[in-house]
């Protein structure tokens, strides 16, 4: 199962967040190693929109909220490295949506 129909990637998700150096759980530092940088970030979104799109829903978890969904795949960055990431989105009760949530490295990938 793929996740392609009515999905969104929030600008504030990436330039509040993802982007965003922050003192815990901070994502920045990893995806500026492909080239992601709060100057780019279309970019970021776009790359998110096209990994989801390619790459299986590998795990579906029900919450209070909606349901989850677990993407692995990779992210080709600006400057044309590869990072192997979990991607987590969500389609929210009543609302028919799936948006992003969150992402962080895929540990599982040999390299």
């Amino acid at each position: 199962m793929t996740l392609s129909e009515d999905i969104k990637v929030p600008k504030d998700k990436l330039l509040q967040y993802l982007l965003l150096p922050r003192e815990e759980n901070d994502k920045s530092e990893f995806l500026k190693l492909a080239g992601y940088r709060l100057s780019n970030w279309k970019e970021l979104k776009k790359d998110l929109l096209e990994l989801v799109k390619k790459n299986e829903v590998t795990e579906t978890e029900s919450s209070p909220y909606g349901t989850k969904y677990e993407v692995r795949g990779k992210l080709t960055g600006p400057n044309d490295r590869e990072l192997h990431v979990v991607s987590i989105w969500i389609e929210l009760k009543g609302r028919g949506k799936i948006r992003f949530v969150t992402l962080f490295p895929d540990r599982e990938v040999k390299r």
